[in-house]
């Protein structure tokens, strides 16, 4: 076979598979390989056929752009073809670029002119058309192949920043935009966790989630989907336009057209090259996923002179950053064992490079994702990497399974101490009974006789953020493990300088620190000592909830699951986690211990005002779970009898009586309370409340003294002059609650450079709004 004909068979082969990928992403949203994958099999194929241009046909996917048009949604025909860019992958491929513009420009490799380009991220979603006539919204269109798309106009119409009227004056009758709609980061996890809730297909990444939300034939749909627009240039107008493309994006921001904050021209490629590395530092940072830089040539008229190829114009560029996905083999898997237990699968890969990093190890979090994923080992996986994100792997390639592929099975015996591994059991608790299923945990029951739950119990403990013990590291607490120096967090009160001093990477100074950081740790905070305990699901928030409203360990120790679920954000699956733990004689022997070997944190004492007469009969009487009584039942119990001992004692004849309770429900209420087992219950519950001063009858406390008491905060883009985290504790030390996301109920918006999605929501709330400089001064007249 000639060298031609090999060309021509492996040419139709890249074709085809190139094909296939086309149809699954854009058409499916569902593509099977990463963008890495797809662009190395792009590459191969422009290559093959520049050295056979014999062999280049009109329908060579590197003639064209993007997939096919679906049937269920009408056809648009672009007057104005919407064609794809060109890649950089390298800094050479952008130096190329430059070059081949000024040269396109008719500029001397020696002259020192510098081409004026404008730079904007490249946003992660799905290129749209939007054709405005007479400053109204007439129709939207995807791109489709880029000469024709579907007709999506219900749907675009549902994204909120999109104006269905143009804003001002001055635009043109007739005005067709382009641009990207994608999905915020946070948006797209809040989407994926309702998705998870109601059994629904999850998406893989902000781009997939924003093509599947466009392409819903229910604009309901799209309508519930938080998806944004930013607008990237025109197709076609029949006005005139500023005469630079920086200058006709700020007419469109003029209009009503939202454009990218990040917005930027440089003069020459080095200021481009700058703004690309600035960029990529601030990836993570961004409200929304980003895979790129474009670079455009800002002048109009020199883009005209430039002019297109077949698919991508001479006059811009996709600087890609590394790919932040990649193909690999899963060659193993192996368990590791974590503070709580949980033994957690690891998978281990033949080693490639994501994002500039070597990666051979990826989670899989749990068998339940094993089974989501169907993974085996032996296959062909895709797998991510982003910032300091722990590597995992997204999906599998199954056409690619070799023949001896193996399924992923648990151990039976803990990997590190050899004890038996259990599957976790779900409870559920409902009215008057539970409910019990498998959980996707598997977990070793060695507790702390396991050597790697202990190790990571002290990790957790001299964490900064728990006892903050400086100097005492992961390794260091692994040593002092493995010679039986630590059998608990409280044995680290214990240790010597002799013991300390003879520890790989320990010297004189170094040992003397670590015990002077131990000895200081022992004067801490009440919320940081119980986040320091590793209870399940009690984290730094929890903690310092349990510690504002209960005020000292003693009544955070003794309360009972029923009481705890009184504190706002506590649900009764928590208020479990945390009873059992303080029941626990091990649990009680390690705190003995730690205080009595000095520990001591500050303890406000009093229950919060603000729990004090917290309670009330009905809501006890709900948190029974009294089968056939619900809220309202539960209510006209309580006003019925007034006590809980009325009702305890109230006989067939009282109940009978009283209106506003079926005749199960009657029936109910003197079975449960029939049962001697839930008399007592019931008893120590009210007993609790009244020892806490949270019952009904107590006196009701007056919170005073916090000038932010009973406010939401929310901080959002990059402080300056101080972290998120310092700025947090600052507002929490005012009393306020500072939360995650914005609603109606935000007090107020600190929003700092890059400030993105949150802002936008906060804007269109009509919420106070404060730069970095007002939230500074706020904080100075507080503390004033």
């Amino acid at each position: 076979m000639s060298s031609a004909q090999i060309a021509a068979e492996r040419i139709a082969q890249l074709r085809s598979e190139i094909d296939t990928h086309n149809y699954r992403y854009y058409v499916l949203d569902e593509p099977s390989v990463p963008d890495s994958e797809y662009d190395r099999l792009f590459i191969k194929l422009k290559e093959l056929e520049n050295e056979h241009p014999e062999l280049i046909t009109p329908e060579s996917p590197t003639q064209r752009v993007g997939g096919e048009a679906l049937a269920a949604f009408g056809q648009v025909r672009h007057d104005v073809p919407m064609l794809s860019l060109g890649n950089a992958f390298e800094d050479k491929d952008l130096l190329d670029f430059d070059r081949r513009v000024r040269k396109g420009l008719g500029f001397s490799v020696s002259t020192n002119v510098e081409v004026e380009y404008s730079c904007e991220p490249k946003l992660d979603g799905l290129a749209v058309s939007l054709l405005y006539e007479n400053g109204q919204l007439v129709r939207g269109a995807t791109r489709g192949d880029g000469t024709i798309g579907e007709d999506i106009s219900a749907n675009v119409r549902t994204v909120r920043n999109i104006p269905l009227r143009l804003h001002g004056n001055g635009w043109p009758a007739l005005l067709e935009v382009r641009g990207e709609i994608y999905m915020p980061k946070s948006g797209f996890e809040a989407l994926n966790a309702r998705q998870l809730e109601t059994g629904s297909k999850t998406f893989a990444n902000p781009r997939n989630a924003a093509a599947g939300s466009l392409r819903q034939l229910d604009p309901k749909i799209t309508a519930a989907r938080p998806l944004e627009l930013c607008v990237y240039g025109v197709g076609r107008s029949d006005g005139v336009l500023p005469d630079t493309h920086g200058g006709i994006l700020q007419a469109l921001k003029s209009w009503g057209l939202p454009i990218s904050r990040e917005l930027v021209l440089a003069k020459g490629i080095e200021a481009c090259r700058n703004y690309f590395q600035k960029i990529g530092a601030r990836r993570d940072e961004l409200p929304y996923e980003i895979d790129g830089v474009v670079f455009k040539v800002n002048s109009v008229v020199q883009q005209r002179e430039l002019g297109f190829r077949a698919r991508e114009p001479h006059w811009a560029i996709a600087h890609k950053f590394p790919a932040r996905e990649e193909v690999t083999e899963l060659i193993g898997v192996e368990f590791q064992v974590g503070r709580t237990g949980a033994i957690t699968p690891v998978a281990r890969l033949k080693p490639v490079q994501v994002a500039g990093v070597v990666v051979s190890n990826a989670s899989l979090h749990n068998m339940d994702e094993v089974a989501r994923l169907g993974v085996m080992i032996g296959d062909t996986v895709i797998v991510r990497r982003a910032g300091d994100v722990i590597p995992q792997i997204l999906g599998v390639i199954t056409e690619r399974r070799p023949v001896d592929a193996c399924a992923v099975a648990v151990p039976l015996h803990c990997p590190v101490c050899g004890s038996v591994v259990e599957r976790t059991r779900l409870v559920k608790r409902g009215k008057g009974k539970e409910t019990f299923s498998q959980g996707a945990i598997y977990r070793c029951v060695g507790r702390l006789t396991c050597q790697a739950q202990l190790k990571q119990a002290i990790i957790h403990f001299v964490s900064r953020r728990a006892m903050d013990i400086d100097g005492l590291g992961e390794k260091s607490v692994e040593q002092l493990v493995d010679k039986g120096l630590l059998h608990s967090p409280a044995d680290l009160y214990i240790l010597t300088y002799e013991q300390i001093v003879l520890l790989e990477g320990f010297a004189d100074l170094s040992s003397r620190n670590l015990l002077e950081a131990i000895e200081n740790s022992k004067s801490s905070s009440l919320a940081r000592f119980i986040y320091a305990l590793g209870i399940p699901d009690v984290g730094e928030e929890t903690a310092k909830l349990l510690v504002r409203a209960l005020g000292s360990l003693q009544r955070v120790g003794m309360a009972l699951p029923e009481v705890l679920t009184w504190l706002p954000e506590i649900g009764l699956e928590v208020a479990h986690e945390i009873h059992h733990f303080f029941e626990d004689e091990h649990n009680q022997k390690v705190i003995e211990n730690l205080l009595e070997r000095g520990v001591v944190f500050g303890e406000a004492g009093d229950l919060h005002p603000e729990f004090a007469g917290y309670a009330s009969l009905a809501e006890l009487l709900d948190k029974l779970d009294i089968p056939f009584v619900a809220a309202t039942g539960a209510k006209n119990l309580a006003e019925r009898f007034g006590s809980l001992e009325a009702i305890i004692q109230a006989d067939w004849l009282d109940l009978s009586a009283m209106k506003g309770l079926s005749e199960k429900a009657r029936q109910s209420v003197r079975a449960f309370f029939g049962d001697a087992a839930n008399v007592v219950r019931a008893r120590a519950i009210e007993e609790q409340l009244r020892a806490f001063g949270m019952h009904w009858e107590s006196e009701k406390g007056q919170a005073v003294g916090l000038p932010l008491a009973g406010q939401a905060w929310v901080l959002t883009g990059t402080l300056e002059s101080m972290s998120r985290e310092i700025a947090k504790e600052a507002l929490e030390a005012l009393g306020a609650k500072v939360a995650g996301s914005v609603s109606a109920k935000t007090t107020c918006v600190v929003a700092g450079p890059g400030a993105g999605s949150k802002l936008v929501k906060a804007s269109e709330l009509g919420l106070q709004i404060l730069d970095e400089a007002a939230f500074l001064a706020r904080l100075h007249e507080l503390a004033g």
